[in-house]
C-alpha cells in the first residue's frame, strides 16, 4: 500500500467532485474557506449544540424534576452509545443519495491506466465518501461532544465516542462503496436482457430507501427520549447484528466491562479490514464494467408509425419530444428526486392522520385532502419548472430540429399533464384505501386536483421556460434557484386560487354548522374549473410565445 498514492487519489476524487459540483466548471482555482464549508458549518452547529445541551442538563438536574431520574454521567454515556448508530445510518442514506445526484454526470473517476493498485483506489475512493457528509456530521457531532464533554467531567468518555463515530463512518463508506459496484454491476447484466427492468428496479430501491428513513424519522420525532431508550435496548439486544457492533464498545467500555467491549473493538476491526478487501475485490472484478448504452436493430426497415400518441392528435414531432422525455424521466437516476416528492407527501399525510409527531387524529380530514389535492398539482409545478432545463448541455439539438415553439409548448404541457394524472390516480388509490371518504368527497377531491394541476402545470411552464439552467453541473437544478422559488410561490397561489370556490363551500358550512347541498358543490367546482382554464389557455398562449424566443437563441 503506497499511502502517497492513495493521497494523490483522495485529492483528485475531491477536487474533482467540488469541480463538477460547481456551476463554472473551467474555474479550477478554488477557495478554501469555501471548499471546506461544510466542516466549519458543521463544527459551529455542534460547539452551540455542546452549550445548549450543557444549560439543558444544568438547569434539569438542578431542578426537582430529576428527582428519581438516572444521573447525569449514565443518561449522557447511554446518549454517547447511541451515536454510532445513528451516524452509521445517516451516514449510508445521504451517500446513497449522493450518488444518485452524482450518476449520469461527469465522472470523478480517476483513470484507469494511472500505476496504482486497486486496493489503493478503493481506500481512496472510500476516504472520499468518508470526507463529504458523513465527515461534517462527524466533526459537528464531535465538537458538540467535546463541549458538552468539558463542562461535565466526561473528557474521556467524549473522545471514545468521537473515534468511534470516525470508524462508523468509514464503516458506511466501505458498505456504500460495496453498493455502489454492485449496482454497477447488477444495472449493466439487467441493461444486456431489458432496459426498462434496470430502470424501474433501480427506481424502486431507490424510493425504498427513501420510504426506510422517512419512517425512521417519523418514529424518532413521536418521542425523542423514548426513540433513544428503544435504540439503546435494540443494540444492546441484537449484539450479534455486526453494525451495532461499533455502538457497544462505547456501551460496554464505560460501564467497566472491558472484556466485552474489547471484544466488540477486535470484531469491529475484523469487520471494517473484510468489507474493506472485499470491496478491493469487487472494484478488480467489476471496477471497469460499463453497460451498454444502446442497442442497435438487427434486421427489418425501418418505418415510422402513428402510435398511440398521434392517436390522440400529436404530430410525430409531439410525440418524439413526449416520448423522449418519458425515457429520460424514467432512465435519469438525477430526476429520479421528482419521484420522491408525491411518496413523501403520501406517508407524511398517512402518519400525520394517524397521530404520529404529536399532532393528533384531529388532522385526519386536512391531511385526507393533502394526499388527494397536493402530488399531483406538487408534480405538475416540479415537471413544469424542469421539463426545458432537463435538455440540459444539449439543447442545442432543439435548436437544430425541425421543432416549432407550439410543438415544444405542446409536447412539454402535456407530458406533465400526463404525469400529474398518474400521480393523482394512485396518490387518489390510497386516499380511498387508508380514508374511506364518500363517493362525493372523492370526486370532488380528484376534478379538483385535476383542474389545480392543469393551471399550476401552464404557470410552471413558463418558469421553465423563462429561466432554464442547461449548465448540467453535477448539482443539477435544471431552473435557476431563484425562478424557482418564484415560480413555487405563484403555483401555491394559483393552486389556492384555483381551489378557492370549493374551500368556500367547506368554510361555510363549517362556520355555519351546516352541510352543503351537492348543487352547491357542484357550483363550487365548476367556477374553479373556469378559473383553471382561463389561466391554462391564458398562460398556454404567452407559453408559445416565450418559446418562440427561447428557440431564436440560436439564432443569434
Amino acid at each position: 500500500m503506497n499511502w502517497k498514492n492513495v493521497l494523490y487519489l483522495l485529492r483528485v476524487e475531491r477536487k474533482s467532485g467540488r469541480l463538477i459540483r460547481g456551476i463554472k466548471a473551467t474555474r479550477y482555482r478554488e477557495n478554501s474557506f469555501i471548499a471546506y464549508w461544510p466542516y466549519w458549518v458543521a463544527t459551529i452547529i455542534g460547539v452551540l449544540g455542546g452549550l445548549l445541551a450543557n444549560v439543558i442538563a444544568s438547569a434539569y438536574y438542578s431542578s426537582s424534576a430529576s428527582a428519581g431520574a438516572q444521573s447525569l454521567d449514565v443518561s449522557a454515556v447511554g446518549f454517547f452509545s447511541v451515536l454510532p448508530t445513528l451516524v452509521l445510518g445517516m451516514s449510508i442514506v445521504f451517500t446513497l443519495f449522493q450518488q444518485i445526484q452524482l450518476a449520469g454526470k461527469a465522472s470523478s473517476q480517476v483513470m484507469y491506466w494511472l500505476p496504482v493498485t486497486w486496493e489503493e483506489h478503493s481506500l481512496a475512493s472510500i476516504l472520499a465518501s468518508l470526507l463529504g457528509l458523513p465527515a461534517a456530521i462527524v466533526a459537528g457531532l464531535s465538537a458538540g461532544l467535546i463541549v458538552f464533554s468539558s463542562f461535565n467531567g466526561l473528557i474521556l468518555q467524549g473522545l471514545l465516542t468521537i473515534v468511534i463515530l470516525l470508524a462508523a463512518a468509514f464503516l458506511a463508506s466501505t458498505i456504500t462503496e460495496i453498493l455502489r459496484i454492485l449496482q454497477v454491476r447488477f444495472t449493466g447484466a439487467v441493461y444486456k436482457s431489458s432496459g426498462r427492468a434496470a430502470i424501474w428496479l433501480r427506481l424502486a430501491g431507490s424510493l425504498l430507501v427513501i420510504i426506510i428513513f422517512y419512517i425512521i424519522y417519523f418514529y424518532a420525532i413521536s418521542g425523542t427520549n423514548t426513540f433513544i431508550l428503544s435504540l439503546t435496548a435494540a443494540q444492546n439486544g441484537a449484539w450479534y447484528v455486526p453494525l451495532v457492533w461499533p455502538a457497544l464498545i462505547i456501551s460496554y467500555l464505560t460501564k467497566g466491562l472491558y472484556l466485552q467491549g474489547l471484544l466488540f473493538l477486535g470484531l469491529s476491526a475484523v469487520l471494517i479490514t473484510g468489507l474493506y478487501y472485499f470491496a478491493a475485490e469487487l472494484n478488480k472484478r467489476f471496477g471497469l464494467y460499463e453497460p451498454p448504452a444502446i442497442t442497435v436493430q438487427k434486421s427489418g426497415v425501418y418505418a415510422p408509425k402513428i402510435g398511440l400518441l398521434g392517436k390522440f392528435g400529436f404530430s410525430s414531432v409531439e410525440a418524439a419530444l413526449i416520448r423522449k422525455d418519458l425515457r429520460a424521466f424514467t432512465r435519469r437516476r438525477e430526476l429520479l428526486g421528482i419521484y420522491f416528492m408525491p411518496i413523501i407527501i403520501t406517508i407524511v399525510s398517512i402518519f400525520y392522520s394517524f397521530g404520529f409527531g404529536n399532532s393528533g387524529s384531529a388532522n385526519t380530514a386536512l391531511w385526507s385532502g393533502v394526499i388527494f389535492l397536493v402530488p399531483a398539482s406538487g408534480m405538475a409545478m416540479l415537471l413544469g419548472q424542469v421539463l426545458i432545463g432537463e435538455e440540459g448541455s444539449v439543447i442545442w439539438r432543439i435548436y437544430a430540429s425541425p421543432i416549432s415553439p407550439k410543438n415544444l409548448v405542446k409536447s412539454k404541457f402535456f407530458l406533465t399533464i400526463i404525469f400529474s394524472v398518474i400521480i393523482l390516480v394512485i396518490t387518489g388509490v390510497i386516499g380511498i384505501v387508508v380514508f374511506q371518504p364518500s363517493f362525493r368527497k372523492v370526486t370532488i377531491a380528484m376534478v379538483e386536483a385535476f383542474f389545480i394541476a392543469m393551471a399550476v402545470a401552464s404557470v410552471s411552464l413558463q418558469i421553465g421556460l423563462r429561466a432554464p439552467d442547461f449548465s448540467g453541473t453535477r448539482r443539477t437544478r435544471m431552473v435557476r434557484q431563484e425562478w424557482s422559488l418564484i415560480g413555487s410561490a405563484v403555483g401555491v397561489i394559483v393552486g389556492a386560487a384555483v381551489f378557492a370556490p370549493v374551500f368556500a363551500q367547506y368554510g361555510l358550512a363549517f362556520l355555519s354548522n351546516t352541510s352543503v347541498s351537492s348543487l352547491n358543490y357542484a357550483i363550487g367546482v365548476v367556477v374553479s374549473a373556469v378559473i383553471s382554464i382561463v389561466i391554462t389557455v391564458v398562460f398556454y398562449r404567452i407559453n408559445i410565445g416565450t418559446a418562440q424566443k427561447l428557440l431564436q437563441k440560436a439564432e443569434v
